[in-house]
């Protein structure tokens, strides 16, 4: 048993227990919860150590057999890539745990126990080297994330949970047909041993081949990203989600979809991955104006917010596709940058909605003056989120613009425009919420932050000062790993699939 193997335990364990737990007893469950999910982010950062001692391989490998037929093995590794998300998703759960202390009142047992069944499923997904286990761990993820929209959200939130549910489905759906045929032509699952057997030769794809399979894998994540136009199912489940399920979803969850570009798209289908490009990095671009645009007429915040994910993930995206040093290791960051600013948004809108009970920005004003250091966490939390320089969004999307610019000035000079719009609908929304006259309404319903507030919140701002400014604490794992990458991608194909490839052609 390796560290890896404990840190699944650790959520898993804590999943089963809390299920016995006398639900009566809500404070018990709130704290055996919490108490869980920070021992396991004190955990997580004893892997920070192999990895850096590994720059560009796995560490902490654990390979052992689970099905002898299909050849499925419970095959776990870390590296650069999946390091600091599994940091980030270890480090959010016990925020979300304290998020959730007052706002979830009914059926206290179920709503932690599933947060603990999420980190579960995502950490498995960062962490599987088996396309197998890693569509196993996918799935899990997806029915805790539905539970907590369908029972603990707003109005409309069966609605959002079955969207949020069909369409990652039908995703999946087509990823496991892929997986599928990869595992009838290669007699494998594994990860690492598939990047071998193409290297030296022994598994050859035809360009079809490759190309179906990379669209097949490519549609599962842009769903989960969200990448326009697939986005339509984010903003809904975020406008219906409690305040955890929201976090959760933006800040962990949607990186899954990118996470996957990175591990498996490129890697395995990198003559396909380079065909496709083109289109893919103009949906991008498509997403980062269009979601800008719509976050700047919402009246709900959830939803401008939602809309802003849309937006900053095109960011991502658009880095992943350039293919380049600069552009691979500023998507990266930006998973990270995105799961700290956006997620402190939603907290922070959270905390709104718990003392005025509406998400509306119409039903709000003049916050500042009843509440002023919500308002400075509010107004930190948004500079950070449209690209302040020395808070962490910057990072990542300067790295990014600069990957455009040399892959094609166009690029960067369209993505820019979500860079400006980012800043008129962030700072329009605190306009309209913190500053102006104080309706009566808002004097009497709007305490200052508590202790248990400033405790969720000070983490969070932190991390994006650091971010910005100590930016080589984070990205050596992650350039590494880019490199391993780029090198992966740039190897050429052996004689034996080029020769293989010209009979097909001749066959035809």
């Amino acid at each position: 048993m390796n560290l890896l193997d404990i840190l699944l335990i650790l959520p898993a364990a804590g999943f089963l227990l809390t299920l016995f737990l006398p639900k009566d007893n809500p404070g018990l469950i709130r704290n055996f919860v919490f108490g869980v999910s920070v021992v396991t982010f004190v955990f997580s950062l004893l892997l920070i150590g192999p990895v850096l001692a590994s720059p560009g391989r796995l560490a902490l490998e654990g390979n052992s057999s689970w099905i002898e037929y299909p050849a499925i093995r419970y095959h776990v590794a870390l590296d650069g890539l999946s390091l600091w998300l599994v940091i980030l998703s270890t480090f959010l759960t016990p925020i979300v745990t304290l998020v959730s202390w007052k706002y979830i009142q009914n059926r206290v047992k179920e709503f932690y126990a599933f947060l603990l069944a999420l980190l579960l499923g995502v950490l498995g997904v960062f962490i599987a080297q088996d396309l197998f286990l890693f569509f196993v761990f996918w799935e899990i993820s997806l029915v805790p994330m539905y539970f907590l929209v369908g029972i603990w959200g707003h109005d409309k939130r069966i609605y959002a949970a079955l969207k949020f549910f069909l369409y990652t489905m039908a995703g999946s759906a087509l990823m496991l047909v892929a997986i599928i045929y990869l595992y009838n032509k290669s007699g494998t699952f594994d990860i690492p041993l598939l990047l071998d057997m193409m290297a030296k030769g022994r598994l050859v794809l035809t360009g079809a081949e490759s190309n179906w399979l990379f669209l097949a894998f490519f549609l599962a994540f842009a769903i989960k990203v969200p990448l326009f136009p697939l986005h339509t199912w984010l903003p809904d489940a975020h406008g219906e989600a409690p305040t955890a399920g929201s976090v959760m979803l933006a800040s962990v969850l949607l990186k899954l979809g990118t996470y996957g570009l990175v591990r498996i798209c490129l890697p395995l289908f990198p003559g396909a991955a380079r065909d496709n490009a083109n289109w893919i990095i103009v949906l991008a671009i498509a997403g980062i104006i269009y979601g800008a645009l719509v976050a700047m007429v919402q009246p709900n915040m959830k939803r401008l917010v939602a809309y802003s994910s849309v937006s900053h993930l095109g960011f991502v995206v658009l880095g992943i596709f350039t293919f380049t040093q600069v552009g691979l290791d500023g998507a990266v960051y930006q998973m990270l940058n995105h799961g700290i600013s956006t997620g402190a948004l939603f907290i922070l809108v959270g905390m709104l909605y718990e003392r005025r009970h509406s998400l509306e920005i119409s039903d709000f004003g003049g916050v500042a003056t009843a509440a002023p250091w919500l308002t400075t966490m509010f107004v930190i939390t948004t500079l950070a989120s449209v690209g302040l320089p020395l808070l962490n969004n910057f990072v990542g999307e300067f790295l990014i613009l600069q990957a455009a610019v040399q892959v094609n000035f166009y690029y960067a000079a369209f993505a820019a425009i979500g860079v400006i719009l980012s800043a008129v609908y962030m700072l329009w929304m605190v306009q309209r919420v913190f500053y102006g006259e104080t309706p009566e309404t808002v004097k009497h319903h709007m305490p200052d932050m508590s202790t248990r507030e400033w405790a969720i919140i000070v983490p969070l701002i932190a991390l994006m000062v650091w971010m910005g400014i100590g930016t080589q604490s984070f990205l050596p794992p992650i350039s590494a790993n880019s490199t391993q990458l780029l090198q992966v991608m740039k190897q050429p194909a052996p004689p034996s699939a080029v020769q293989a490839a010209k009979e097909s052609v001749h066959a035809r």
